[in-house]
């Protein structure tokens, strides 16, 4: 048993600092990255962002990866398999998916496009990528927020 519960307590540390490295970055990207690099010009700005998605999508992959190992393991290790879930870990899968194939969606359609529009030079066709990202990553932020709300409180619904 107490090796369940070093797994345990492992698993949880590691899926939430997985969360907080994305959720964190989507945050720090909307509210004080975005309003303070508004001042710069079209060219500068859309570089900043390609770069800067550039970097934070590897540590937003990397969290997916480490997401799903361990929610899927405390799964069976913790919970000891589907059956004993309950609805907060139902709810907290759900909307996890949800947020990893919008972010696929991000990473494979808008952000491929940004990249190349910069690349070319095609700075319209970049801000209107950059502007889908944006709204994207609002609902992913959105749903990350809640998904923490009912993960944190879950356990005490009763």
């Amino acid at each position: 048993m107490a090796s369940a519960s070093v797994v345990a307590a492992v698993a949880v540390a590691l899926h939430v600092l997985a969360a907080v490295v994305w959720i964190g970055g989507a945050f720090f990207a909307l509210m004080a990255l975005r309003p303070a690099s508004l001042p710069l010009e079209p060219g500068p700005r859309l570089a900043l962002w390609t770069r800067t998605l550039n970097r934070f999508f590897a540590w937003v992959i990397a969290s997916i990866v480490v997401l799903l190992i361990t929610g899927f393991g405390m799964i069976f290790v913790v919970f000891g398999g589907f059956a004993g879930i309950g609805l907060y870990v139902n709810l907290m899968m759900a909307i996890g998916i949800v947020m990893m194939l919008a972010f696929f969606h991000i990473y494979f359609a808008p952000f491929r496009r940004l990249r190349t529009a910069v690349g070319r030079g095609d700075l319209a066709m970049a801000a209107r990528q950059l502007n889908q990202i944006r709204w994207l990553v609002t609902v992913v932020l959105i749903l990350g927020l809640i998904t923490i709300a009912i993960g944190s409180s879950g356990r005490y619904w009763g």
